[in-house]
C-alpha cells in the first residue's frame, strides 16, 4: 500500500489515544494493509513461503511507530534499563520505544547491535549510550521466525556485559522461534501471531 499523508483529525486520534486495545487494533490493521503480502516468496533463510511480512512498512510509518512505542513500552518490566535489537529491522523499533519512554517520563535508552563490528574507532558491535555492567536489556525484533536473528543480538549484548533475559517481537511467525527461546531460557512475547495477522487480513480484504 502506498503511504498517503493522513488528515489532521485522523492523526490526532493516533496521537491522543492511549488506550492500548485501540492502539493494538489499529496497529494490527496497519500490518495487514501495509506489511502483509500473499504469494510465493523466498525468505532470508532460503525457505519458501506463501506469505511475506515487510515489517519496516509499519515500523517506519509515523503512526505505526507511535503505536509500537506505546505498546512495547507497556510490556517492559520496571527494571528494564535499555531496549536493543539487531540492525536493521530493530532500529526503528528500539528508537520508537526510547522516544515514547522519554515522553512518558520513563526514559529508556536504545541500543543498536551491528551484524559486524565497525572497522574503525572503537570497533564496537553495540551502539548507543554506555550502561552499567549487568544492566537489564530487552531485545526487540520485528518478525520472529526461527529466533536465530534476535539471538545474535542477545549474544553480542551479553558479550558486552549486559544482562538479557527477554525477547519481544512484533510478530511471531509461529515457526519455532518461541520454542527455540524457551530452549535457551529466554522469555519470549509477541504483540501479534501470524494467525492474528492472517485472520484480520481476511476480514479487511
Amino acid at each position: 500500500m502506498v503511504y498517503h499523508t493522513e488528515s489532521s483529525t485522523h492523526k490526532d486520534l493516533w496521537a491522543t489515544d492511549t488506550d492500548l486495545n485501540n492502539l493494538s487494533q489499529r496497529l494490527l490493521d496497519l500490518f495487514c494493509q501495509m506489511a502483509y503480502q500473499e504469494g510465493d516468496f523466498v525468505l532470508s533463510s532460503g525457505a519458501r513461503s506463501s506469505y511475506y511480512i515487510n515489517g519496516k512498512e509499519v515500523t517506519l510509518h509515523p503512526q505505526g511507530a507511535l503505536a509500537i512505542g506505546r505498546i512495547l513500552l507497556n510490556m517492559l518490566s520496571s527494571d528494564t534499563q535499555a531496549v536493543a535489537g539487531l540492525t536493521l529491522g530493530a532500529d526503528p523499533i528500539v528508537t520508537a520505544v526510547s522516544v515514547v519512554s522519554a515522553l512518558e517520563g520513563r526514559p529508556i535508552p536504545a541500543l543498536i547491535v551491528r551484524k559486524e563490528a565497525k572497522g574503525h574507532g572503537t570497533k564496537a558491535y553495540v551502539e548507543g549510550p554506555s550502561l552499567p555492567e549487568g544492566a537489564e536489556v530487552v531485545v526487540l525484533e520485528d518478525v520472529v521466525t526461527t529466533g536465530r536473528s534476535a539471538m545474535k543480538a542477545v549474544t553480542r549484548l551479553r558479550d558486552a556485559g549486559y544482562t538479557v533475559n527477554r525477547v519481544i517481537s512484533l510478530i511471531d511467525r509461529e515457526q519455532g522461534g518461541a520454542e527455540y527461546y524457551q530452549s535457551v531460557d529466554l522469555l519470549f512475547d509477541a504483540v501479534f501471531s501470524i494467525t492474528d495477522i492472517q485472520e484480520r487480513y481476511k476480514q479487511i480484504l
